[in-house]
């Protein structure tokens, strides 16, 4: 993977590759679960909270979804004394207050799509990490993950990778584009397209405008 020189403020920030560009890589690398061989990783506070959704979250089939987020509260260092307010805060959050006592593997993919989201919201975090978050939803959940994710955008900086450009229209204050593990565009959305954003030609225009900048130098 080549330098990332990427500056994330508050909203959503798209970051937007093929398969194999690097944007898990570079997720692993910011959460801290895998070493980085080089340069820095700069936060505007000295010691920010973190909210991470990976791609392929691995939630306890057994466990309901009251109990998974009182063990992941407990992992983020929430006192016991206010766990059970903010478990019930995150799962009316995502709509899944009725469902707290339910096993988890009774919910459908949607559900634990936005149990997971609930996970990484739960001790308020300054920077949200969501690795392809709506990445095999059906249409209708599509759109609710991107509900949430714009109703929890505000105050705090959601870095989100995606390969789907529908999602970068949908949701990005700023886009990057990613190629061959390089930077290879950071801007706003309307800066890909002659067309203004929701014109009839914007989807076309910016979607090719992402195409191009998404192939490697080379290829």
């Amino acid at each position: 993977m080549g330098p990332v020189d990427l500056y994330l403020g508050e909203g959503v920030t798209c970051l937007v590759g093929a398969n194999g560009a690097g944007k898990s890589t570079l997720f692993r690398v910011l959460i801290g679960i895998q070493p980085r061989t080089g340069g820095t990783v700069e936060f505007a506070s000295k010691s920010p909270s973190l909210g991470y959704l990976p791609q392929d979250p691995e939630l306890p089939a057994l466990a309901t979804c009251d109990d998974y987020l009182n063990h992941v509260s407990w992992l983020q260092g929430i006192s016991r004394s206010q766990r059970h307010a903010a478990v019930g805060e995150v799962l009316a959050c995502v709509g899944l207050a009725d469902r707290s006592a339910s096993r988890i593997r009774e919910l459908s993919g949607g559900m634990r799509q936005r149990l997971a989201f609930a996970g990484a919201l739960v001790n308020r975090p300054d920077l949200l990490l969501l690795d392809e978050p709506t990445v095999g939803l059906d249409p209708i959940q599509r759109e609710r993950m991107r509900g949430l994710i714009r109703a929890n955008a505000a105050g705090r900086a959601v870095f989100l990778s995606t390969h789907l450009l529908e999602d970068v229209r949908a949701l990005a204050n700023q886009v990057a584009v990613i190629a061959g593990g390089r930077i290879a565009f950071v801007g706003a959305v309307g800066e890909l397209s002659r067309e203004p954003v929701g014109s009839p030609g914007f989807a076309a225009e910016f979607d090719a405008a992402v195409a191009a900048l998404m192939v490697p130098p080379g290829e």
